[in-house]
């Protein structure tokens, strides 16, 4: 199956928008990454669908931010924080086998790490 370059964008954006939604129900799926993936998924195959998903009134306050000043919004940072801490504390309670608790581990101080640096608005 051949994908133009549009076309691998415009899937990877459906999916992450589909997951960004997701996210809005249930808490351990973050929402404004999926979301800001999404859209720069949409610059580039769809700016129809890009420009609806930026003005949507609960769905783009969060990537026009990013765009703008790379900032997240404080309350959704720590909601974030919280919930990247949890999901990852479950993953290596349930994990077998020790070096991928090890491994989770590590991800997990570098993602928190990464995070940390993100600007909050």
């Amino acid at each position: 199956m051949h994908f133009t370059h549009k076309a691998f964008w415009f899937f990877i954006g459906v999916i992450a928008l589909v997951l960004g939604l997701i996210g809005v129900f249930l808490p351990l799926l973050p929402t404004t990454p999926f979301l800001i993936f999404a859209s720069a998924c949409f610059m580039r195959a769809s700016p129809r669908i890009h420009a609806w998903l930026i003005k949507h009134p609960y769905l783009g306050p969060p990537i026009v931010e990013w765009q703008a000043c790379k900032t997240i919004k404080a309350s959704i940072k720590k909601k974030a924080f919280v919930m990247i801490v949890l999901s990852f504390l479950l993953s290596i309670i349930i994990a077998p086998v020790l070096w991928v608790k090890f491994l989770l581990l590590v991800l997990a101080i570098t993602l928190l790490y990464w995070f940390s640096t993100i600007p909050s608005s």
